[in-house]
C-alpha cells in the first residue's frame, strides 16, 4: 500500500519512525515536506504534500491540534476521499481546556 504522512513538523521524529515501521511491514511511504526544508518556500510545500496525497492510497496524520499546514493537508486528503488513518492526535489543547472548564464550572 502506498501512504502519505502528514502532521506537524514539531512530530517529524515521530513520523520517520512510523515510516520506518510502515517499510518494514512492506508499504510504500511518503513523508511530507516539512516547513523547515530550504528547497521549498510555501507554495511549492503545499503543492508538493498535494501530490504525494494524491499519489497515495491512504493518508495518516500526526497531528497537534495547531498546525494550518497539516490541517490544510487533511482537507486535500478529505477532498480526494482518501482512507484515513489518525496515528496521533494531541489531547492537550484549547478545545480540551475549554470543555474541561465548562464541566468543572457547571452551576
Amino acid at each position: 500500500m502506498k501512504i502519505a504522512i502528514i502532521g506537524s513538523t514539531s512530530y517529524e521524529s515521530k513520523m520517520q519512525d512510523y515510516a520506518k515501521q510502515l517499510t518494514a511491514e512492506g508499504h510504500e511511504v511518503c513523508l511530507p515536506i516539512f516547513d523547515s526544508n530550504p528547497l521549498f518556500d510555501d507554495l511549492a510545500l503545499a503543492e508538493e504534500n498535494r501530490e504525494n496525497i494524491i499519489w497515495a492510497d491512504r493518508v495518516d496524520i500526526f497531528w497537534d491540534c495547531r498546525s494550518v499546514g497539516a490541517l490544510f493537508d487533511f482537507g486535500i486528503a478529505f477532498a480526494y476521499w482518501k482512507p484515513f488513518k489518525v496515528v496521533y492526535l494531541e489531547e492537550k489543547t484549547f478545545m480540551s481546556i475549554m470543555k474541561k472548564y465548562e464541566e468543572k464550572v457547571k452551576g
